[in-house]
């Protein structure tokens, strides 16, 4: 009896049933397909099957996991950060929104400790640069900042700080982020994007979610060769040294120039780089 699968199906499997750096879910969701099928062909006599996507999702049930995507809609206070988990690359969907309080910095999530310290760097970085961004000091007396990561998956590493900074501001500010940027750096109090792991596996998995542009350190250069070339011209990589850098691709803003007090872009810009370096 010959049984086909499709490059979808797999794929189906691969994203919505299975989570691991290895092969051995996999084999166990293929089984299970083959013996549901199996099973097809011995009550209703078929000779040969062909498995596609919807058929694999039938005989599987409900998805186990679901694959990162991209926001349908540009959104205030919601940011794409980028990460690496025990199975590779992923996205981080980071959330701030700002309530009545006394100050206090509140991170929930499966985080480590070390991207809880991101968040705080983070508060304090926006808070130093309230001045430039028009920004009362008095709301951070008297409101409460409330980060959170919703995804169910352990979260480790400091490359958040980015993320985080982009969220707050945004939410403080009231301008929303643009839906097809992701990003991925650790961020010191003085706005300074510092270097991290895992860059190719982080810009595979903003491709996979149906992002277009990515920021990362300007220390992380080197590691843009390791990207397949096809990834490489789907995606716009764009290396920055400080946030302000992220702030202003970022964040969707008319008139940019009056929130920074400088000439900055409207749009998403090509990547500014050295002449002898290239990130293509």
């Amino acid at each position: 009896m010959p049984v086909k699968i499709s490059k979808s199906a797999i794929r189906t499997i691969v994203n919505r049933y299975t989570y691991e750096s290895g092969v051995r879910s996999l084999e166990r969701e293929l089984a299970s397909v083959f013996r549901k099928v199996a099973r097809d062909v011995l009550k209703n006599g078929k000779r040969e099957i062909t498995v596609d996507r919807k058929m694999a999702m039938k005989l599987l049930g409900v998805p186990k996991y679901e694959p990162g995507r991209k926001e349908k809609e540009d959104q205030i206070g919601l940011v794409t950060g980028l990460c690496v988990t025990q199975a590779g690359g992923d996205t981080l969907a980071t959330e701030a929104t700002l309530m009545p309080g006394k100050g206090k910095m509140i991170v929930t999530g499966i985080l480590s400790d070390m991207m809880k310290e991101s968040a705080q760097a983070a508060l304090s970085y926006v808070r130093s640069r309230s001045k430039r961004f028009n920004i009362d000091e008095k709301l951070f007396e008297n409101n409460d900042v409330h980060v959170h990561c919703p995804t169910g998956i352990p979260k480790d590493g400091n490359s958040a700080g980015v993320t985080i900074a982009t969220a707050i501001l945004s939410a403080i500010t009231r301008i929303p982020v643009h839906r097809e940027v992701a990003m991925t750096g650790e961020v010191t109090l003085r706005g300074r994007v510092l270097p991290i792991g895992g860059l190719k596996e982080k810009v595979l998995a903003a491709h996979r979610a149906g992002i277009k542009t990515v920021l990362f350190p300007w220390g992380n250069r080197k590691d843009v060769k390791e990207i397949p070339r096809k990834i490489r011209d789907a995606v716009r990589l764009m290396p920055v040294k400080h946030v302000d850098e992220i702030l202003k691709v970022a964040l969707v803003m008319e008139k940019p120039e009056v929130f920074f007090g400088q000439a900055a872009p409207t749009t998403l810009p090509a990547p500014t780089v050295e002449p002898s370096t290239s990130v293509s």
